[in-house]
Order: structure tokens, then sequence, then C-alpha cells
């Protein structure tokens, strides 16, 4: 069979071929019927002559995304014929041979009139036919292409390719498990794995060097525009004998310099990846996961109103707060509504408003002007560096506050001003992370990211009852706002394990029956090791430019979680329930 498409097109004239596809359009044009028939490489035309009065017959009934089987000769189009659209616009097939594969019913969706043509719901219902947009394809392809560039970089770096468990236990990762209830021992159960960490750790124990895998991973946490629900998959691996988050990194950064530029054609904002401590970044960008693409920093001018008579900074100032703002160059022109709408997203995030200056004529115009000395306005202005068209934007409140007000005011400014280029892609680590941190909800003090890691200084940095200053040696890779990687220097020593459970008020017993596996194994001699894991959908999904996960999935759930294909969840027999003592 020959593929549709052929960068040898021309060579093939003469030649008598055989093609398999679907019916793409059929038209009648005098006596002449020509069918446009497509498979994944393309599209070609078929011609069939009335002389060919059994083709012909058979042509007559084809209907749309009916599948067929054609033979036939190899012509040259005349120029004046020729479709310069598609790749075989030069030849047509004259058919001497047709036969229907099979029919199509009427599609309930159309896959080439686009997304607009049916909502996403209706898509996902019936996604094998969604899947046939050139979109949908040249995703599934790219992506495989991606896989075959990570195990390239992987196996020549001398990683080794394993797979782990996926039934597994149930693990404290920071998300809800998926439970698996057991048939054998009634009353206990699997649970699918949130990522393998530790039995990347117990390989190490076990003498690999270097370990990789495409792994597919499992949390119970609700889905959003750049996480599917359920399911993921990420480049895992760890490296044994390594004791510094550094040499991970330096490690793993070509693969993503060479899947910017060379899989997706991207450009890198530097050929330098920055290292920004996880403090300074929530205080520039107020976010952990900043984009570097634009401006916008967030800048404390708490200093320049010390002794302000402004109720609301003094007010936040008496308060332990902070004053933060951010410039925005040509934000002069924001309409009132616009602000408005600024100020609600604000509110959303906590705040009790959102204050501005605009500047306009070399002059400082604002309601909240009147309150500021003529020194505050013009320190200020020499501070922030403002123009003719710029508008500041404060945050008032505690610095955690500030920092998550404006971090996504930064965010939906940027948006608004169109200043995010999709042909940009801009990188950094995030490093040194807290250890620990207090939830807001409960006041209670938890893990920051997972009790895996090794809080920098061992031992010693948990001898504190400030327990929010103990730093973990953990770091993330930033794709243009995305975290899109999250790895840290491991826990190998048993002694360090227990300690930071028992921080919290974990016994050891506690520890032992969450851990015991990979605590009994670091008895025996553990090496150091490090490592890392990258997510493969959110780092492809910004490569190909996609703001919807579900885009670049080719069987992905609905925003609630279900499967509305499948069908899935859905209810199970009583007797399955019975044989597993549900």
């Amino acid at each position: 069979m020959e593929r549709i498409f052929s960068r040898d097109t021309l060579q093939q004239i003469g030649k008598t071929v055989t093609v398999e596809g679907w019916v793409h359009t059929r038209r009648d044009h005098g006596g002449l019927l020509f069918v446009d028939l497509r498979d994944h490489t393309g599209l070609v035309q078929l011609v069939v002559h009335p002389e060919q009065s059994d083709v012909f017959g058979a042509a007559e009934q084809l209907r749309d995304e009916y599948v067929v089987r054609a033979t036939g000769v190899v012509v040259e189009r005349s120029a004046a014929l020729c479709n310069n659209r598609i790749e075989t616009g030069a030849i047509e097939i004259v058919v001497s041979q047709l036969t229907v594969l099979n029919k199509a019913d009427a599609l309930p969706i159309q896959p080439f009139a686009g997304e607009a043509q049916a909502g996403e719901e209706l898509r996902l219902r019936y996604r094998y036919l969604d899947l046939r947009r050139p979109k949908m394809q040249t995703m599934l392809y790219k992506r495989a292409d991606m896989y075959r560039r990570l195990r390239s970089y992987m196996d020549a770096h001398e990683f080794i390719e394993i797979q782990t468990p996926i039934l597994a236990n149930s693990s404290p990762e920071g998300a809800r498990d998926f439970l698996i209830p057991s048939r054998l021992h009634e009353g206990k159960y699997y649970a699918l794995p949130q990522a393998p960490q530790q039995f990347k750790q117990l390989l190490m124990v076990g003498g690999v060097p270097r370990y990789y895998q495409l792994a597919a991973c499992f949390r119970d946490e609700d889905p959003r525009a750049d996480r599917l629900y359920g399911e993921f998959y990420q480049l895992d691996c760890e490296m044994s004998f390594v004791d510094d988050g550094e040499t991970v990194r330096r490690t793993m950064e070509p693969l993503v310099r060479q899947l910017v530029t060379e899989f997706a054609g991207k450009q890198l904002l530097s050929d330098d990846i920055p290292r920004i401590p996880y403090d300074e970044a929530m205080d520039r960008y107020g976010s952990d996961k900043p984009d570097l693409r634009y401006g916008l920093e967030l800048v404390d001018v708490s200093k320049l109103f010390a002794e302000t008579g402004f109720a609301v900074f003094r007010r936040a100032f008496d308060n332990g707060g902070v004053v933060k703002a951010i410039r925005v160059p040509g934000g002069a022109s924001l309409s009132r509504s616009q602000i408005d709408a600024f100020t609600e997203l604000a509110r959303s995030e906590g705040a009790g408003g959102l204050p501005y200056i605009k500047y306009i004529d070399g002059q400082a115009e604002s309601p909240i002007v009147k309150f500021m000395s003529e020194q505050e306005l013009s320190s200020l202005s020499d501070t922030l560096h403002t123009v003719d068209g710029d508008v500041v934007f404060f945050g008032v409140d505690s610095r955690a506050r500030v920092n998550k007000v404006l971090g996504a005011l930064r965010n939906k400014l940027a948006d608004h001003f169109d200043l995010k280029d999709p042909n940009i892609v801009a990188l950094a680590w995030i490093v040194d992370f807290p250890f620990y941190e207090r939830d807001d909800a409960t006041g209670k003090i938890d893990f920051g990211h997972n009790p895996f890691s090794m809080p920098k200084g061992g031992l010693d940095a948990l001898d504190t009852d400030d327990l929010l200053r103990v730093v973990a040696d953990q770091y993330d890779m930033v794709m243009n706002g995305y975290e899109i990687c999250s790895g840290g220097v491991r826990n190998h020593n048993p002694e360090i394990m227990y300690k930071v459970f028992a921080k919290l008020g974990y016994d050891a017993q506690y520890v032992e029956a969450k851990f015991g596996a990979m605590l009994h194994a670091f008895k025996y001699g553990a090496p150091p090791h490090a490592g890392c894991a990258f997510g493969i959908d959110r780092m492809f999904m910004e490569l190909m430019s996609e703001h919807n996960i579900r885009e670049i999935i080719a069987f992905p759930k609905n925003g609630s979680g279900v499967d509305v294909m499948m069908n899935s969840p859905s209810s199970v027999d009583p007797v399955q329930l019975k044989e597993l003592g549900v």
C-alpha cells in the first residue's frame, strides 16, 4: 500500500498504486466523480470515469468518512488544475478498482469543521472522531517524537530505564491516593503511585547508578487547565553518589534546551538558566513559578512611606505588613472598568482593594494622591522609574498576602497587555524551598514538598524551634510560568528521616509503618542520591503553545474527571464488591 502523501509524489506518475483511507469529500463534475481520499499523511484526489461502470457505481454510493481502498494509475494534473494547497496537488489517481471497506453513519461531530463546531464535552464523547482532526494527529505524532527524544537523551547519558510497580503502597505525597481494595487480603488496600519516589530511591540502594522511567502517576486532585484529572506522565530520574542538586540540574538542562530549540523550534530567552531562591522568587514575582518573559516585578516601597499619613498604608505597617508596587508601562490607558476588573481579581486573592496611580502629562493622578506628600510621590517615581503612560498598582497587607495578590495581578496584566510571546521560552530553576510550611487554613505546620528531601545542613538544621526557617535541598524548573520539573537531594540517612517527622509530632512507629522498606534499606549502605521528575504533559503543552492540557492527550477526562466516552467512573456489579470485601 502507498501512503497518500509522499515527498516523491511526482516520481509516482505513470505507476499503478493502491491507497486506503477515509472519504473526505465526493464531487460530481459532469459525469466525472472526484473523491478526496484522506489518511494520516494527507489528501489525494481520486478520479472515477463513467466508462468504469462497476467502479463508477460504487463511487456514486460513497459518503463522507466511508473507509475505502482504491487502485489506479497516478497521472499528472494540468497546470491549470493543480491544487497548491495540498502536497499531492500536482497529481491525481485514475481509479480502476474501488472497494468499500466500511460505511459510516452521519457523524455527530465534524472533525474538520474546527473546535468551534462542537463543545469540548461533545468532542470528548466522540474523541475517536475528534482525533481525526489534523491538529490532534499532529499532537499524537509530536508527542511520540518527544518520547523518542527523551529516551535517546537518557540512554546516551547512561540512565537505565526501569519500570516500577503500579500497585503500590499508600504514601503521603501531598495529594489524595487512588486506593484499590485487595481481594486476597481483605480490608487492606493497594494505592496507585503518586510518583515512583520510594522505588527509585530503593533502586539507588540496589546499586543502580542512574535510573529513569516515563512513569504513569496517579493523584486524586481537582483538574484544571494545566493538570489532568487522575493520571499524568513524568520523566522520572535519579542519580546515585550525588549529594548536590547542581549535578542533577546541569545533567538535565541540555535535554530541555534541545526540546525547546530543536523539537519545538522556539527561542530561549537566555542560554543561561538562572537559579532563583524561593524567597527571592516570591518577593520579586509573587510566585514560585514565575514567568520571566516579561518584567512587572514587585518592588517593596515600604521605606518610602515609613512616615506616611495615608491611613491604608499606615494600618498595614502597624500590623507588621508591607507596601509593594508594580509599575505597568502603558497601563495609564486602562479604563475605569478594566481597573475595576483587576481590583476584583485582587479581592478574590484576599486583598481589601487595589490602590493605583496613573502618570499622565507629567502628573500623578489617582484618588489616593491627595493622601501622599510631594516627597513620597517623588521618591516613588524615582524608585520605580515611572514615565508618562505608566500605572502603578499597590499591594498593602502582610508580605505573604501581598506577594500572592500582586503575583496573580502580574500574570493577568501580562495577559491583558499581550506580554507572553509564545515563541519565547523562559526557563529558571527555583531553589532553596522551605522544608516546612504553615497551612493558612488550619495553622498547622506540614511538609512543604515531601519528606524525602535532605534539609540543607542535614541533622544540624533541625536543631531549631523555628521550623519555617529550615531549607530543603529541593529545586523546581519553571517554563513560562509553569512548573515542569521538581527534584531534590534525597534524605538517605534514617536518623534524619526520623527527626524530620518527629518535628511534626510523628513517632518512629509511624515512620516505619509508612516508609519501613526504605528506612530498612538505608540501614544497609545507601549512597547519597538525588534526582528529579519532569511533568511531560505540562511541558509538552507549553512547547506546543497549547493552553488546554486536554488538547494534547489522546483520551482525557473532562473538567469534572469523567471519561464521557467510556462512561467512567461507573457503577460495578455488587458481586465484585462482595469479592473485595467492600
